[in-house]
Formats: C-alpha cells, structure tokens, sequence
C-alpha cells in the first residue's frame, strides 16, 4: 500500500522548460486563488457573518460546505503552491470548484451588472487544477523532494 501511494506521488520530470511551466502554472494559479478565496476563508469574521448563509449546493449543511471550501481554496492550494501531495491537492479544488460551478454560479461564465459572475475566473481554476492532477507538479516540487523521480 505505502509503494503504489509512493509511486502515485512521485513525479514525471519533463524537460526543463516543461518542469519551470508548471512551476509558474502552480504558483501562479494557486497563489492567487489562496490570496482572494483562501485567506478570506479562514477570517473568523467571515465564518461567523458568511458561515451561516455559505452556499451549500451538497446540502450537507452551509457550515460543512464553508469547510470543504476552506480545505479546497486554503490547505490544497497551499500544498499546490509548495508542490506537496500535488495530484489529490488538485483533484480536490478540481471537484470542489466543479461542483461550486456546477450547483452554486449555474454555470454562468458571463456576467454583467454591478456584481458580475465572474465565471471565466473559476474555469481557470478549474482548468489549472485538472491539469496539475494528470500532469504532476514537475521536477520543481516538494513531491519530487520527497517522493522522487518516477521512471516511465
């Protein structure tokens, strides 16, 4: 068990103008989600005042979904940035923000108003996490550090 969870956190290395573009797609992508959606989640003020009325397209409860949010818009893009446990990291915001797309914003990519939807912003996300989950962090990373090279 610990071998195959070893083998799936190791990582490919790609040529080194490949391995520098995922380092900058991690960074960039999930450093930005951590400063505006992250940071604002672990605010005590936000739980107690957005916290009740958080949307909760699972129907698991407005609290529980804050959480799952909080894990997915905070640790995992903290992990993502480091490039640590990267391939669940992703996976995770990858589900996390499909389903807040999906049930929550209603699949609005367009929006116009005083409060637009911003929903070219969240397919971003969405895209730089799926590909961060099937191609790996890169040579870059903590996984590689830690988990080593994977030979193909």
């Amino acid at each position: 068990m610990l071998q195959t969870l070893k083998k799936y956190l190791s990582v490919k290395s790609y040529d080194h103008a490949s391995d520098l573009g995922l380092l900058a797609l991690r960074i960039g992508a999930f450093l930005s989600l951590l400063l505006k959606h992250g940071l604002e989640k672990i605010d005590p003020e936000f739980w107690r005042t957005v916290g009740p009325n958080f949307p909760d397209p699972a129907h698991i409860g407005h609290l529980s979904s804050l959480t799952i949010a909080t894990i997915s818009d905070f640790v995992c893009a903290i992990l993502l940035v480091l490039g640590l446990f990267s391939r669940p990291a992703a996976a995770y915001v990858c589900v996390v923000l499909s389903t807040a797309w999906a049930f929550t914003h209603k699949f609005i990519y367009f929006g116009k108003g005083l409060e637009p939807k911003h929903g070219e912003l969240i397919v971003m996300y969405i895209t730089v996490s799926l590909a961060v989950a099937l191609l790996g962090p890169g040579k870059y990373s903590l996984d590689r550090l830690i988990f080593g090279k994977r030979d193909l």
